[in-house]
């Protein structure tokens, strides 16, 4: 009961908050640019008329089909990694830097339950969002009429969108954690831009599989090839990294002082 109160009133703050709708306007734009860029591909001649280049769109090695328009938008997901985390910076960051963190913590209600609210609304909002650009995805897809479609071939490419939007929001709690320490939004969106380029790099050898970041870019294929990425290793790292993340967070928020 008390869990639910606590949720209900943290939807009811997000629902008033112009970042929801913000952020879906900024994660639709992939899909569109994905039926752009297979669009280039699939009209070379009628993109160069209207000075787009195909040429460059037929380096980057994607197919006009569906085929490629799922592996661009897989890819493209990555960018997720950062709106996650500036999603979560907004959920657990706000309260400080709204002055509102000095209400939250006299509250007769455990902390924890404000920790499990927050990356409970973080979870609903990072779902419905990857849910709705796989929608506009489908949509984008059918309007161009990219060939090659298959119920194989979506099942498939769905499953590796939903596990790389699973990984990341498994790296949530960490990025909340940061938030929580440093009081506000700029100390997570920085950590979460670090740790996105480290873990490119890293993925580029053979820690990767061992590094939670860089298991978002081996699943889309950036950093290296997927078929060694989820190894058990992998699996209880990215488990452990969100345990961690969890249990650090609600520590912090416990242990926080009201300095507002």
């Amino acid at each position: 009961m008390i869990l639910w109160n606590v949720l209900v009133a943290e939807v009811v703050k997000l629902r008033r908050s112009k970042i929801t709708w913000l952020s879906w306007l900024a994660f639709s734009i992939m899909p569109l640019a994905g039926g752009l860029f297979m669009w280039i591909v699939k009209e070379p001649e009628r993109a160069a008329k209207l000075g787009l280049l195909g040429q460059k769109a037929r380096f980057a090695g994607f197919a006009a089909d569906w085929s490629g328009y799922f592996a661009f938008l897989l890819q493209a997901e990555l960018a997720g990694l950062v709106l996650a985390s500036v999603i979560a910076a907004f959920v657990f960051g706000r309260e400080y830097s709204e002055g509102t963190a000095k209400n939250m913590l006299t509250l007769p209600v455990s902390r924890h339950w404000f920790t499990a609210a927050k990356l409970i609304v973080v979870l609903g909002w990072w779902g419905l969002l990857t849910a709705a650009i796989v929608a506009e995805g489908f949509v984008v897809g059918w309007a161009l009429g990219l060939p090659g479609f298959s119920v194989s071939l979506a099942v498939g490419s769905l499953g590796h969108i939903l596990l790389e939007s699973l990984v990341i929001y498994l790296l949530v709690p960490i990025v909340a954690w940061v938030a929580v320490l440093g009081r506000g939004y700029l100390a997570p969106i920085g950590f979460a831009i670090f740790m996105l380029l480290l873990g490119n790099i890293l993925g580029a050898t053979g820690w990767g599989k061992w590094f939670p970041w860089s298991i978002v870019p081996l699943i889309a294929e950036i950093s290296g090839p997927r078929m060694e990425t989820v190894t058990a290793g992998s699996i209880l790292v990215l488990a452990f990294t969100f345990v961690a993340g969890v249990a650090a967070t609600a520590l912090q928020m416990r242990h926080a002082d009201n300095t507002q």
